[in-house]
C-alpha cells in the first residue's frame, strides 16, 4: 500500500478508526520531545505490510531527553548505534535488547538533539493477533524490526496518524521502567500513558494526573 488514503475506507461500525486517517507531517515531530512524547498518546501508528497494513493505537511512550540524560542511548554522545537519534525528526530509532526484543522510538528535533520517545503499549485497532503491552511485543505485532532503523516515518512503509477520535481524557506520567541504572534519572516522570487502559503495559510506583 503506497499511502494513507485507503484507510479511511477501512472504517466500518466495528472499526475503533474514526474518521480519515491522516500522516503526521515532519513539524509534527520537530518539537521538544516531551511536547511530542504527550502529544503521540492517542495517535495511530501504521505499518503497511504485504498483508494488509497492521494499526494501532498508542497508549504508552517514554520521552529519552539527549545527552544530559542518563537513561537515554545518546548519553554517551553520537555512535554508531545511535546515528539515528541524532538525524532528522521524523525518523525510527530502532534497536534490539536481550538479543531478542526490538523497541520502536520516534526521533524528534532539532536534528542533534539525542532526542526521542519510546513506544511502550498500543491499543490494537487493524491487523493485530498479539500483545501489544510492552516496547517488545508492539514491535513484534506490528512486524518492526532493525530492518526499519532509521526509516522516514513521513513516508510509505511504517509511519504515524491521526484520525479524528478524541484525544486521551487524562494523561498520567510516571518514572520510566527498566532504567535504574540511570541514577536520579530513573524517577523522573518521563514516562506517558493513559490512565487505565488495558494495554499500558503495567502500573507505575507513582503516577500523576496531568493536563491533557
Amino acid at each position: 500500500m503506497a499511502a494513507t488514503a485507503p484507510l479511511s475506507r477501512l472504517v466500518t461500525p466495528a472499526d475503533p478508526l474514526q474518521g480519515d486517517c491522516r500522516r503526521l507531517d515532519r513539524a509534527f515531530y520537530d518539537r521538544p520531545v516531551e511536547t511530542v512524547a504527550r502529544d503521540l498518546l492517542g495517535r495511530l501508528l501504521v505499518h503497511a505490510t504485504p498483508a494488509g497494513p497492521r494499526i494501532g493505537r498508542i497508549v504508552e511512550v517514554e520521552a529519552y531527553l539527549g545527552p544530559g540524560d542518563l537513561a537515554a542511548h545518546t548519553a554517551r554522545g553520537r555512535t554508531a548505534r545511535t546515528r539515528a537519534m541524532f538525524g532528522p525528526p521524523g525518523h525510527a530509532y530502532v534497536y534490539l535488547i536481550y538479543g531478542m526484543h526490538h523497541c520502536m522510538n520516534v526521533v524528534t528535533g532539532p536534528e542533534g538533539s539525542g532526542t526521542a520517545v519510546l513506544l511502550r503499549a498500543l491499543a490494537p485497532v487493524l491487523g493485530l493477533d498479539a500483545s501489544t503491552s510492552g516496547p517488545g511485543r508492539l514491535c513484534r505485532a506490528m512486524g518492526v524490526t532493525r530492518d526499519h532503523y532509521g526509516i522516514d516515518l513521513c513516508g510509505d512503509t511504517l509511519w504515524l496518524a491521526r484520525d479524528d477520535a478524541p484525544p486521551p481524557a487524562e494523561i498520567a506520567a510516571g518514572p520510566r521502567i527498566g532504567v535504574d541504572y540511570a541514577g536520579e534519572w530513573a524517577a523522573k516522570p518521563l514516562r506517558f500513558f493513559v490512565p487505565g487502559h488495558p494495554a499500558v503495559s503495567r502500573a507505575p510506583k507513582k503516577t500523576g494526573p496531568t493536563a491533557a
